[in-house]
């Protein structure tokens, strides 16, 4: 009899612990998963495929002002968000289900129940059957973070997850936080008619981002009629009556009280590692989040973590890059250690969509690195002008000597599509003269990334 029923067993079947499992079964690891919820974890069932879902039906809302440019009116007054938000639940159950089969495909074990640690190779499910394995990996993922000062109550004040549960719209929204997951609600709601203000006390809306990419961002969403409030900071909040009252300050202390019908609290997310049971096998975390070596070991030899609950940006492709990384370890292999911080790509998806990766002008000031920019405006490729979609910029980073790629950045239709070809030449060791040098098929919007090339070598033609 083996001394354990399985190689791997995975604590959660996000994009990290599926994909993990996968890739371990890959390896002839005998794995099995384990998941409280449906398959695909919180990312594909409540937050990036839903949303994203959501996004696409908001921007077909946001056509029809095109489809008026020809002379087709569209009647609204039929319009069902019910539907919408059918359409959101029907590509996560398909998904979900797809998941599911991918698993079965690869002969992983799937169990169902909440797993609790009992020793450093056994979890309990559901504080009854234990589940043993040489090696156990945590992928428990994260959830919206609550802020004391504004708990969620689910109807009123909502998290990301409640705002994708919505089968009827609210008139009005205040949306804290203008990270990506606040900017993409905002587009979102304001598409299908909702008055929107988002409050971000950072003095830039997507605080991560380049800053002359978010203005490319602002200025279209002060044309959709969203306010946005920068350097502002929520003081305190009442839920009387029939909506919600924030009370804000500007940076100046100046106070002011904005109303709407609902509050969306999206500040960032929290890791979930309490109550299971990482004290009984005593692995260490810091502010809740679980500390991990260059493999995503944690400071237990046979207990990995990877994704939302380590301290690496919460990402669900980076969650199921990790977990290659560790399982590969665990199979014998020699993978690279870690992912390079600045080869991880970021992505916003209103519209304009944000792409990006590595420094920025800020970042590289912090961190005292010479640089030089190269930027070249979305109306210079033709495609962008046929398509009505001149709106947007992409810009590399680049060592003034050397010309090494320090970073590069998209905003615009397709940004977060096209920002992996600057993103590949970096990890290849490229240089913008490869790229500006490469052909690029005409009319396409990657035309813009080849000229964003040739403005950092210095023969630039449509600019």
């Amino acid at each position: 009899m083996a001394e354990y029923e399985y190689d791997l067993v995975v604590v959660g079947a996000g994009p990290g612990g599926y994909v993990s499992a996968i890739r371990a079964s890959q390896l002839g690891l005998k794995t099995a998963v384990i998941e409280k919820e449906a398959p695909g974890g919180v990312c594909l069932n409540w937050g990036c495929i839903p949303s994203k879902a959501l996004i696409h039906q908001a921007e077909m809302m946001h056509s029809l002002a095109d489809l008026e440019k020809i002379g087709v009116s569209a009647d609204l007054s039929g319009l069902d968000y019910a539907k919408v938000h059918e359409k959101s639940r029907a590509a996560a159950t398909k998904l979900s289900k797809g998941v599911q089969s991918l698993l079965k495909k690869n002969k992983i074990d799937y169990i169902e129940g909440t797993a609790t640690f009992s020793g450093p190779h056994e979890v309990s499910v559901d504080g009854g059957k234990t589940v043993t394995g040489r090696n156990i990996l945590i992928a428990t993922g994260s959830r919206p973070r609550e802020i004391p000062a504004f708990p969620f109550d689910h109807k009123k004040v909502m998290s990301s997850r409640d705002m994708l549960s919505l089968t009827t719209l609210p008139k009005s929204l205040l949306i804290l936080g203008a990270g990506a997951i606040g900017m993409e609600f905002a587009y979102v709601m304001n598409a299908f008619g909702v008055d929107v203000t988002v409050v971000e006390m950072l003095d830039q809306i997507l605080p991560l981002e380049d800053a002359e990419v978010v203005d490319v961002v602002a200025k279209a969403f002060k044309r959709y009629g969203i306010t946005t409030k920068t350097g502002t900071t929520a003081k305190s909040l009442s839920t009387k009556g029939k909506g919600v009252k924030l009370t804000v300050a500007d940076a100046s202390g100046k106070e002011e009280d904005l109303s709407a019908d609902v509050l969306l609290v999206a500040v960032g997310r929290a890791p979930n590692t309490e109550e299971i049971g990482l004290e009984t096998v005593g692995v260490r975390t810091e502010r809740g989040f679980i500390e991990v070596g260059d493999y995503y070991q944690t400071g237990v030899e046979s207990i990995y973590a990877i994704g939302d609950v380590t301290s690496s940006p919460l990402l669900a492709h980076v969650a199921s890059k990790e977990g290659e990384i560790a399982v590969e370890r665990m199979a014998g292999h020699s993978p690279e250690p870690r992912i390079e911080a600045d080869l991880i790509p970021s992505a916003v998806y209103c519209e304009p969509q944000v792409g990006s990766f590595g420094l920025n002008e800020r970042t590289a000031k912090e961190r005292g690195v010479a640089y030089e920019t190269a930027v070249f405006p979305y109306r210079g490729a033709g495609k962008s002008v046929a398509v009505e979609k001149s709106e947007g910029i992409v810009k590399i980073l680049y060592a003034p000597d050397t010309h090494e790629i320090l970073g590069g950045h998209a905003v615009g239709a397709n940004a977060t599509e096209i920002i992996h070809e600057i993103l590949l030449a970096k990890r290849a060791e490229l240089l913008p003269e490869d790229i500006a040098t490469m052909i690029h098929a005409h009319p396409t919007l990657s035309e813009a990334v080849m000229e964003s090339a040739r403005v950092a070598e210095g023969w630039a033609i449509h600019i």
